[in-house]
């Protein structure tokens, strides 16, 4: 565990590792790809090494945030999915006994497997079985949500009470609607970025600036992480004679010669270049959105 480079916590606690593809979303895996870098590399602990990106728990990482005084926000298992199915029920009792006995500190679990939530955390035995609606008040539960059919996982997520529930759009692959306006109840804050990494999938802004506006008219905090790897141009001859990708507002994509394209190219297509995660930077609209919920542990 220790300081991490996400922009929307502070550190993050790895006691469990490893993961398998569920969606699209999962094609360019971050954590994956640092998992197989660790994995040849000699000076990484053999162990580490050997189980790569399989599910894992490592007990001896239990007792980590017990070490620290100073109130941080934590993301729970940044290398893996918590609520894998061959994470033990057992395994995630004693999770949430060191969670429950850090008050100082929030603590934020994020899965792609919400149907699993509600019988790891209260279907198991063990001394922090959560039941008859109880819930720790320092631990918030959010899904990865990358396209709209990804949106039913936060039908799962709304079941389980949690002190916080939220959302990360990232990868964001197309235009997403949350049923915000519709008054979707429980539904504390909205992350959103593009993805990363070397076959990095660009992100119209067009949908990141739908997203916003509905956590707007919703009154629910947003947060933009980053464009990734890709950045929107304007459309200008002047662009020169490269091949840039033109991204259509379906997710759509075509390599074309810029000043070929500017009098072809179709209504809410983008013009996006590939110049790097720093250098596309987290502007929206000349702002950055650093909005959080309020968490009192």
């Amino acid at each position: 565990m220790g300081k991490t480079s996400i922009q929307w916590t502070d550190y993050s606690w790895n006691p469990v590792t490893g993961c398998t593809p569920v969606s699209e979303g999962c094609r360019n895996c971050y954590a994956r790809r640092i998992a197989h870098r660790l994995s040849q590399n000699p000076a990484v602990p053999h162990r580490e090494r050997y189980e790569g990106f399989r599910v894992s728990c490592w007990p001896e990482r239990l007792e980590e945030p017990l070490r620290w005084r100073k109130p941080r926000t934590v993301f729970v298992c940044s290398m893996g999915d918590i609520f894998h199915s061959n994470v033990p029920t057992d395994f995630i009792d004693n999770v949430l006994e060191i969670i429950a006995a850090c008050p100082q500190h929030t603590f934020l679990m994020l899965t792609k497997r919400p149907e699993n939530i509600e019988d790891k955390l209260y279907g198991g035995k063990g001394a922090r079985v959560l039941g008859g609606g109880d819930y720790l008040p320092n631990l918030g539960l959010g899904v990865t949500v990358e396209n709209q059919d990804a949106v039913k996982r936060i039908l799962h997520l709304l079941k389980i009470p949690a002190a916080m529930r939220f959302v990360s759009v990232e990868p964001m692959l197309e235009p997403v609607k949350l049923g915000l306006a519709k008054g979707l109840p429980g539904l504390d804050w909205v992350i959103c970025g593009g993805e990363t990494g070397p076959d990095a999938r660009p992100m119209h802004p067009d949908w990141v600036r739908s997203l916003r506006d509905q956590c707007q008219s919703a009154g629910v905090p947003f947060f933009f992480k980053s464009w990734g790897e890709w950045a929107c141009r304007p459309w200008s001859s002047d662009n020169g004679r490269k091949r840039e990708l033109c991204l259509g507002m379906d997710g759509t994509s075509v390599y074309a010669q810029v000043g070929h394209m500017m009098g072809f190219r179709k209504p809410g297509e983008a013009l996006m270049v590939r110049v790097g995660k720093k250098a596309a930077g987290r502007l929206l609209d000349g702002q950055i959105w650093d909005q959080r919920p309020e968490v009192s542990p």
